[in-house]
């Protein structure tokens, strides 16, 4: 009877300390998924600049160079583009994808959508470069969200669970 008692007691300590890890890697991907978002961003903005394919091409070469999360958003909006303008497609697939990033990133990239396919090469370029430096931003607060609450959760996945194990002796 002890027995089971000692492997319940460690699968609650288990679970908990578990919560705390999933918890605290939502920050990790959230700069991971940021800094892979820069980088398609810097493949669209040289796509354009120098091969003038159709957006939709582009979407779907950029999808096929690096399968991710955030690539989901490319080929999502590839798809949509065939139903719906450029904006609606963009915005529809960023709604629509399963990435860590939060509201204030979201809309940043919500808003490149706005001249995506509307402005001469120029003024897609020009709002790529200004996302970009946005995102740059939203990496360097990510980081710090990420350094700050990384530890905190897993200490506090740790902490909940001995805390909980005790109470139950």
């Amino acid at each position: 009877m002890l027995m089971i008692k000692y492997v319940i007691l460690s699968i609650i300590l288990g679970i908990s300390i578990w919560i705390g890890l999933l918890i605290s890697k939502k920050y990790k991907d959230r700069v991971t998924e940021l800094k892979e978002f820069r980088n398609c961003l810097n493949i669209l903005e040289n796509k354009i600049k120098f091969t003038y394919q159709p957006l939709q091409e582009i979407f779907t070469e950029i999808f096929n160079n690096s399968q991710s999360n955030v690539t989901t958003i490319f080929i999502n909006t590839s798809q949509n583009m065939r139903k719906m303008n450029t904006q609606d497609a963009w915005n529809k697939a960023i709604d629509e994808s399963k990435i860590n990033l939060n509201t204030e990133d979201k809309n940043i990239i919500k808003n490149m959508g706005k001249l995506l396919g509307k402005t001469d090469i120029e003024g897609q370029v020009s709002e790529i470069e200004l996302t970009n430096n946005f995102i740059d931003v939203q990496i360097e607060k990510a980081e710090n969200d990420r350094q700050k609450n990384e530890k905190l959760y897993k200490t506090l996945g740790t902490v909940v669970g001995l805390a909980i194990v005790i109470i139950l002796i």
